[in-house]
């Protein structure tokens, strides 16, 4: 596997395993406390954003070169992964709002790519 395939399967590992996390700790503040699913739904959106980020900061920092193309690679590989998931496993294609989400995370991990390369070269 080349370099940047690499750096975006950590990448995507990464968006996955902070996805995980960010859910464990939401579902025990629903299970715990009166928080209905509904109020918590702009911190579920940012902890996703956060997710992509971070994810696209490893990817960026593993490559070293181009960060915003790999950062978005990142993105579109998480985006391949939910669409076939959600397409095979739900039989239900993706909508607008959920293409929009999605877009704004190529943003989110493009960015993040883009600071990775640059943390990366900073620390050589």
């Amino acid at each position: 596997m080349t370099k940047w395939g690499t750096a975006i399967v950590y990448g995507v590992v990464t968006i996955f395993l902070l996805a995980a996390l960010i859910s464990f700790f939401l579902s025990l503040i629903l299970k715990w406390t009166n928080v209905q699913e509904p109020s918590l739904t702009w911190i579920i959106f940012a902890g996703s954003l956060l997710s992509m980020f971070i994810g696209g900061i490893v990817a960026g920092g593993k490559g070293k070169e181009r960060g915003w193309l790999i950062g978005g690679g990142t993105s579109l590989l998480f985006t391949f992964i939910v669409l076939v998931f959600q397409f095979l496993g739900l039989e239900k294609a993706f909508t607008i709002e959920q293409w929009l989400y999605h877009l704004i995370f190529f943003v989110a991990a493009a960015l993040g790519g883009i600071v990775g390369v640059n943390l990366a070269a900073s620390r050589n």
